[in-house]
């Protein structure tokens, strides 16, 4: 027995996609800065040093002198070498005006008129040691520095957004069909 048959095929639908993607752009501009850093303010004083030479005692030892000391000194030297004078032509006298009691008189005052004193032996150191005087006052030197802030202006730029959408279209590319045969 023939039972009757039926048949049944079917195609699917197929479903294209046109896609067009979206385009997004985000720019961050740099931040806009100006940083101004002033100079710091420096002050300096200074005092300058001094050193005193004193070698007057120096030039003193080696004879050296200046006109109104030279003519201070060899006016006592002259005044005293006077007196001296003065001093052994009274005692000169006082011994002759004695000739009657000491009758050397005469010959002791020629014995001390005729033999030169003598001269000193020995070194001497000229000029005298430490008769060079030195005084030194050191520079004093003060520093006054101030500092100066920085003057820092800023300032932040948005960012820069660009947004184009994307697109989806559908379009059929095979409609779904059903075909039924009926067999008997």
């Amino acid at each position: 027995m023939n039972f009757p048959q039926l048949q049944v095929r079917t195609t699917d639908a197929k479903l294209g996609l046109n896609i067009e993607k979206p385009n997004q752009v985000i720019r961050q501009p740099k931040a806009t800065q100006h940083i101004e850093q002033p100079a710091a303010i420096v002050e300096m004083n200074t005092t300058r040093g001094v050193m005193k030479i004193d070698s007057s005692q120096a030039r003193r030892d080696v004879g050296m002198i200046g006109p109104l000391e030279s003519i201070s000194k060899f006016a006592s030297e002259g005044r005293q070498k006077g007196m001296q004078g003065i001093a052994r032509r009274a005692s000169e006298g006082r011994q002759m005006m004695d000739i009657a009691h000491n009758s050397n008189a005469i010959a002791s005052i020629a014995k001390k008129n005729t033999y030169p004193t003598q001269a000193k032996l020995g070194i001497d150191f000229i000029p005298s040691v430490g008769s060079v005087k030195l005084d030194y006052i050191p520079s004093k030197l003060d520093i006054n520095v101030q500092t100066q802030k920085p003057t820092i202006s800023a300032q932040v730029n948005k960012p820069t957004h660009e947004y184009t959408p994307g697109n989806v279209s559908g379009f059929m590319l095979q409609d779904s069909s059903i075909e039924i045969d009926f067999i008997v």
